[in-house]
């Protein structure tokens, strides 16, 4: 996104750990800090201490009409100290962690997240889902509209080489050899595994053979361990866009049943290939499109309805694949970039 927002002033604060080091990563508008040990991350307010300390020596009251913080209270926090300071305006994102660490487990942190939406001029979510989860059990009724007047949705938008290489032709299905696929780290989150169980539901129970293919590095060796242990996967630790986009493209359905993801770009990234996806239900993706229209949610933790749905996704594959080919536009970063100046002109007046 900070690359179609170039077209604007902008800066990028992108502070991380000392111990973790520079990314490989640059451009003329970012700012990249190593201000605070790793260890800092367990007390909050310690870690932050750390990193205002650094913004406010890097910038001045006058380096900025707008602040936009991607995290509600990582960066949320720095933007609400900054407000209070300077008085610049700022908007929020609210994402996964947000609501799935600081807000359910942090409890000491929940009153200062309420001050900081409070105090935004915008608060940004990337899904309804998420909104409707924040509310439910977060804000106080006294407050809830005061803060929604303030709240819009803006999905992320995918990297431009598969959408400019999308993939618009009718798609079949062959189910002697089904495929399946999923991208992204081997994880308990990401719940490769569930994916596993309900093949061998498909196979032992509605005779369907399939082919799974994972692709992500391993950050769980006991969640690998467990999953090599079926014969029908296909691990493949790393590919390029190029080589990626060619899996997306071998594949027949998209299977990603996260216990907890801010948005999921990579179903937008199989939807760009005509591939229809399986997705979380009460997640990020959820509630993108209508119940069928590029797949179907699924209980992250239900085997069984994974295994049902990639059934109700043969029975309509043809249709299914049609939509995810030309609705995966809508996820373009040159649009979403253009929601957010507008934002921002809004704000500044």
């Amino acid at each position: 996104m900070e690359k179609q927002l170039s077209k604007v002033d902008l800066r990028v604060f992108y502070f991380r750990a000392i111990e973790r080091g520079k990314p490989d990563i640059e451009a003329p508008y970012l700012d990249v800090r190593l201000n605070y040990k790793n260890w800092t991350r367990i007390l909050f307010y310690l870690k932050e201490k750390h990193v205002l300390k650094d913004f406010y020596d890097l910038y001045s009251s006058h380096s900025f009409d707008i602040l936009h913080a991607h995290t509600l209270f990582s960066n949320g926090y720095i933007a609400y100290k900054a407000n209070k300071r300077w008085g610049t305006p700022y908007i929020v994102a609210v994402r996964d962690v947000d609501l799935n660490v600081f807000f359910k487990y942090r409890y000491t942190l929940r009153e200062l997240g309420l001050k900081i939406l409070e105090r935004a001029q915008k608060i940004v979510f990337l899904s309804s889902t998420y909104q409707s989860q924040l509310f439910s059990n977060y804000i106080p009724i006294k407050v809830q509209e005061q803060i929604r007047e303030k709240c819009v949705i803006i999905p992320n938008g995918i990297n431009d080489f598969y959408l400019n290489n999308s993939y618009s032709k009718e798609r079949n299905i062959n189910l002697d050899s089904l495929s399946i696929l999923t991208v992204g780290y081997i994880t308990k989150r990401k719940n490769q595994l569930a994916v596993c169980k309900a093949i061998q539901l498909l196979q032992n129970e509605y005779g369907i053979n399939a082919k799974y293919t994972i692709v992500g590095k391993v950050l769980d060796g006991k969640v690998m361990k467990k999953i090599n242990k079926y014969s029908f996967v296909n691990y493949i630790p790393f590919l390029n866009q190029k080589e990626l986009i060619h899996e997306y493209r071998q594949a027949d359905i998209y299977v990603m049943p996260s216990l907890t993801e801010t948005f999921g770009l990579t179903y937008v990234e199989a939807m760009s290939q005509g591939l229809p996806v399986i997705y979380s239900k009460g997640q990020g993706f959820d509630n993108q499109f209508e119940e069928g229209m590029v797949g179907y949610h699924v209980r992250s933790k239900n085997v069984k309805e994974i295994a049902i749905r990639i059934l109700d996704v043969i029975e309509n594959y043809k249709e299914i694949s049609r939509n995810c080919s030309h609705l995966s536009e809508k996820y373009n970063w040159s649009d979403i970039s253009n929601e957010y100046i507008k934002i921002y002109k809004e704000i500044k007046g």
